[in-house]
């Protein structure tokens, strides 16, 4: 199974996403992160690498890359940070409605992951616990 997490820039919540999947999912799907709107190569924000290290996991080797319609088309599973993120997805390839969900939406939990830029490390701790929750909610 490949398994796409997705954000805005591919610097804070997918890549925490990212790393908690891997955690909890790594023997069962190929798991990536991409962003709608990436400063491409850049690494995961400061706050992002703080709050996975609280937590065991290390993000500080992540490198920003934007989603591409092939890898959407390819993957079987596309789970995004927010109901816009889906929505912008949907417009581009509506073909791909069956597999395209918000984590939350997928986990059975109402709303959306907030984006933590800018915000303190609180912020960043507050959405990993968030996307954390959704994962223990999901099996694939």
């Amino acid at each position: 199974m490949k398994l796409i997490l997705v954000c805005s820039g591919n610097t804070c919540r997918s890549p925490m996403a990212e790393a908690i999947f891997k955690r909890k999912f790594h023997d069962k799907a190929e798991i990536i992160s991409r962003g709608l709107y990436v400063p491409e190569n850049i690494h995961a924000s400061f706050n992002s690498e703080k709050a996975m290290d609280e937590i065991g996991l290390d993000i500080k080797n992540h490198i920003s890359r934007q989603l591409t319609i092939p890898e959407a088309e390819e993957a079987d599973l596309i789970l995004t940070m927010t109901k816009t993120h889906k929505a912008m997805i949907l417009s581009a390839c509506p073909g791909l409605k069956d597999k395209v969900f918000t984590l939350c939406e997928y986990a059975g939990i109402d709303g959306d992951v907030p984006d933590p830029y800018g915000g303190d490390i609180e912020e960043y701790r507050r959405c990993a616990r968030k996307i954390e929750s959704a994962a223990e909610a999901i099996e694939l």
